[in-house]
């Protein structure tokens, strides 16, 4: 909590808008609709896969689903606003070349998921994507819940022996399915 603080007060310390943040609704339909060739095809795959899902009889409620999908749009939209309203934000102040602050987010990005290989080349592949349109259109919102699809897609279809339920960190190596 310290360090989302200080990170928090930063903002303030730079004179940062919410608008430059990406945290606002402007640009919301520019944004989504950079995103939306990637967004479309995940939430198709997303919806076949959970019909698949709802054909067999599910071990969890479908109303725990929901609930888990909303908890984790809102850890997306923390990763997204540490990732491109706090670090892209302050790397393409310094950096002339947008493409490559985006390729310095996609790399911090995929290394804050290590070691779980799954998550390490999605999130960079991801990250450079996201931040592409970021940089482009500073809406944090479209790219949290791109990410969010993306990512329930792929515990729903890649085996937990292999993403280890989405664990990074030392969890990855104590994982047990």
């Amino acid at each position: 909590m310290v360090l989302l603080a200080v990170i928090v007060a930063t903002h303030f310390w730079h004179g940062d808008s919410p608008r430059e943040l990406g945290l606002t609704l402007d640009n919301l339909r520019a944004s989504a609709r950079a995103i939306a060739p990637l967004f479309l095809p995940l939430a198709a795959a997303l919806v076949m896969v959970a019909a698949a899902l709802l054909s067999r009889k599910l071990a969890i409620p479908w109303q725990y689903t929901l609930k888990m999908f909303g908890l984790y749009a809102g850890w997306c939209v923390f990763q997204q606003y540490l990732a491109q309203s706090y670090f892209h934000h302050r790397l393409m102040a310094m950096l002339p070349n947008r493409h490559l602050s985006s390729a310095m987010v996609a790399l911090m990005f995929g290394a804050a998921h290590i070691p779980n290989p799954v998550l390490m080349i999605a999130t960079t592949v991801g990250g450079f994507l996201f931040a592409e349109v970021f940089a482009r259109h500073r809406n944090i919102w479209p790219i949290a819940l791109t990410q969010a699809v993306a990512g329930y897609l792929i515990i729903a279809i890649v085996p937990l022996a292999i993403t280890h339920n989405m664990r990074v960190g030392p969890g990855y190596y104590f994982f047990e399915h």
